[in-house]
């Protein structure tokens, strides 16, 4: 799994993956805690942060969609390092409970499918009590990168 991690086209501060647990065909989970020193909690909002819906959309996307988006590409792949280029193509999120500095959350996606390198999943988000945090549908696109 720390191969679909090294694979992953982001860096801190914009990586939101920080171990995966499960990883086939089907369904990804994984977990990522939230620096209480991230500038989003500077402003969102005054003396009360909490976590952006979109920054935990963009949690659930990046374990949901793109580790398990890599897994499906590295199994279609005759290349050892071919670079994917990546898309946010939809999501439709439901936001259930606030996600507060410092809290590490789990994300449990599951396919609904994988065609034409377009993957939609199901996802959710529970935070460290099991209390679902967010759950939606997320879309994207997952190309492999033409050198020419």
């Amino acid at each position: 799994m720390n191969d679909i991690l090294e694979k992953l086209p982001y860096n801190k501060p914009f990586l939101f993956v920080d171990q995966l647990f499960k990883v086939n065909d089907n369904e990804v989970e994984g977990i990522y805690t939230f620096d209480t020193e991230s500038d989003f909690y500077k402003g969102h909002f005054k003396n009360n942060p909490v976590t952006p819906g979109v920054i935990l959309t963009e949690c659930c996307a990046q374990i949901g969609v793109v580790c398990l988006g890599i897994h499906l590409m590295d199994k279609e792949s005759t290349s050892e390092s071919a670079e994917l280029q990546i898309g946010l193509s939809s999501s439709e999120m439901e936001f259930l409970v606030p996600v507060l500095p410092g809290e590490t959350v789990k994300v449990v996606s599951k396919k609904v499918y994988f065609r034409f390198h377009k993957l939609k999943c199901e996802v959710k988000m529970y935070n460290s009590t099991q209390q679902l945090v967010c759950k939606g549908t997320i879309a994207g696109m997952i190309n492999p990168v033409q050198h020419v």
